[in-house]
């Protein structure tokens, strides 16, 4: 029996992947999953607070609020600063506040009871991390501060837009995917009942703004683009601003996904 050459077994793998790629890529591209504009009536959202405005996603939610012309003010809590926080300082838009303990929120409480929506964006990568560092921030740090938002806010209407992460779940063996599960679970039970609503948004891959982006974070988002795998963190950014403008249309825990959050920053874009 002639056995099958070395290229042959090492072509086919890459061959049926080529194969499934363009099929998804197409099939993405011709679907129409566009989303209704929004109505004339909009939530109110003038003055939004971020949270982890110096990492690549929250860069990419900065982004898109200094571009927003409903957006009057953005408070920025951050323990450094950046080119574009600082950009965004000296346009007059951004106030930001250093603030280093994030289990208090006392020191900046004039700041989050203006806020109509928090968009959070702190976190850290599992390399490294030992689950109760990890869990600390990921969940105690956003826990704390909804607790603290909930009485330090007068506002009818207040909505939490939480940064979370795909392929997670409660019984995996990665201990950042149950992390990520618990913060979600804990932030959405603790606002049900309540004026506010935890949306969670969980993307692929996230590419850096293009002014950020290196080539290698270029390749990866080009690669994973096609097949509705990766997002632009502006993209999260305008999402986030389109699911506040939308206001009841979205419920306390309603989850975004990739495809989800493509589709909101496209409502966005076509306002």
């Amino acid at each position: 029996m002639r056995m099958p050459r070395l290229r042959t077994v090492l072509l086919t793998p890459l061959v049926v992947f080529a194969a499934f790629y363009v099929f998804f890529a197409i099939k993405f591209a011709v679907d129409d999953d566009s989303t209704a504009p929004i109505g004339k009536s909009l939530a109110p959202h003038t003055t939004v607070a971020i949270f982890g405005a110096t990492g690549t996603a929250g860069d990419g939610i900065l982004k898109a609020a200094l571009a927003d012309s409903e957006i009057k003010k953005i408070h920025v809590i951050t323990r450094r600063t950046s080119a574009r926080i600082d950009a965004g300082v000296a346009s007059g838009k951004v106030q930001m506040t250093q603030h280093m303990d994030y289990l208090d929120y006392s020191p900046v409480r004039e700041q989050i009871a203006e806020a109509d929506a928090v968009y959070w964006a702190i976190g850290i990568s599992s390399l490294g991390v030992d689950e109760e560092t990890y869990g600390r921030i990921h969940v105690d740090f956003p826990m704390q501060f909804v607790s603290a938002w909930s009485k330090f806010s007068n506002k009818p209407d207040i909505s939490f837009h939480y940064l979370s992460s795909s392929d997670i779940s409660a019984d995996s063996s990665a201990m950042w995917a149950r992390e990520k599960v618990r913060a979600e679970k804990s932030l959405i039970g603790f606002a049900a009942g309540t004026n506010m609503r935890v949306i969670a948004y969980r993307p692929d891959y996230i590419g850096p703004t293009q002014e950020e982006a290196h080539l290698g974070q270029s390749i990866l988002y080009w690669f994973f683009a096609p097949v509705k795998s990766a997002v632009r963190a502006r993209q999260i950014g305008q999402a986030m601003i389109e699911v506040t403008a939308r206001g009841a249309e979205f419920k306390n825990g309603d989850r975004l996904y990739t495809g989800k959050i493509i589709r909101f920053s496209d409502a966005y874009e076509k306002r």
